[in-house]
């Protein structure tokens, strides 16, 4: 099955994200508990504000609907979203996506 990169803009609204990191972190446990989130996290300090979701899926639209309940996504905390296709090709971590 494809993987996907969903990328998350965040606003600026730190405070809402701090808040709602919690429930955000547990609703991507769970799609990873499931398989379907491999890997995810936030952008390094000296980055825009976001985040990198892998998520196995069919489609793209597939990818996105898995984070439409994200609390991040729900409360407002995510400005932007968008998912491309990522094919693992070279490296260590390839063999095992």
């Amino acid at each position: 099955m494809p993987v996907f990169a969903v990328t998350y803009t965040y606003t600026d609204d730190t405070e809402a994200r701090d808040r709602h990191r919690p429930a955000h972190r547990e609703f991507l446990g769970a799609l990873g508990d499931r398989g379907i989130n491999l890997c995810s996290g936030p952008f390094g300090p000296e980055e825009a504000a976001g985040a990198l979701v892998l998520i196995r899926a069919a489609s793209k639209e597939a990818a996105l609907g898995y984070t439409d309940a994200d609390p991040f996504r729900v409360n407002g905390v995510v400005s932007a979203v968008d998912a491309r296709e990522w094919i693992p090709v070279l490296g260590p971590l390839a063999a095992h996506i």
